[in-house]
């Protein structure tokens, strides 16, 4: 299969003054290194899913993106040593269109440069039959690893991204192809 990989980014912070644009900008540049994914942007500040689940023109047309995605990157902070509620109501919201699809992340906070949220998050995936990819990108002390311009010299995360693009590129293509030949039974 020559077409892209269909690689939707989910940006899950949405509080006010979040640091989460810097991050996600600075991951869409590396991503432009990977001509093998098309790319999208669903932002959880700019995308209305209601917690009580009521299907609407929005959550109908985050369905099918999530439904015409291979792959997906959640770039999330860590609050209180977890994972922020949008990003579980964004799971949530969908079903079916998670399956048999890898996920990788990308966390940024303090100490612990969002890992905790990034361990929780693996069992969420798991229950929704999502791959979780092994390596993860992580900004310990966010906004000190971040220069004027958004730019990083983090070589860990600078590393740790490109490990997971290929990880990530190869997951999404064996997962996709196993779709089509076999549809996951789950």
């Amino acid at each position: 299969m020559d077409t892209p990989l269909r690689l939707e980014v989910i940006v899950a912070s949405v509080r006010p003054e979040r640091f989460a644009p810097v991050v996600a900008d600075w991951f869409l540049r590396t991503l432009r290194a990977h001509d093998e994914f098309d790319t999208g942007v669903i932002d959880l500040a700019d995308t209305p899913l209601p917690a009580d689940l009521t299907e609407t023109p929005e959550v109908a047309d985050y369905r099918a993106r999530l439904a015409a995605a291979d792959a997906f990157v959640a770039i999330t902070s860590e609050y209180n040593h977890g994972y922020p509620a949008s990003l579980k109501t964004a799971f949530d919201t969908a079903k079916h269109e998670w399956r048999a699809k890898p996920i990788g992340f990308v966390s940024y906070g303090g100490l612990s440069g969002g890992l905790r949220a990034v361990e929780q998050l693996r069992q969420v995936v798991a229950e929704i039959h999502m791959v979780s990819i092994r390596e993860t990108v992580s900004f310990h002390q966010a906004k000190k690893q971040f220069d004027a311009a958004g730019e990083t010299q983090d070589g860990a995360a600078i590393d740790a991204a490109a490990r997971m693009l290929r990880q990530l590129s190869w997951w999404a293509r064996t997962l996709r192809v196993a779709r089509n030949v076999d549809p996951y039974p789950g």
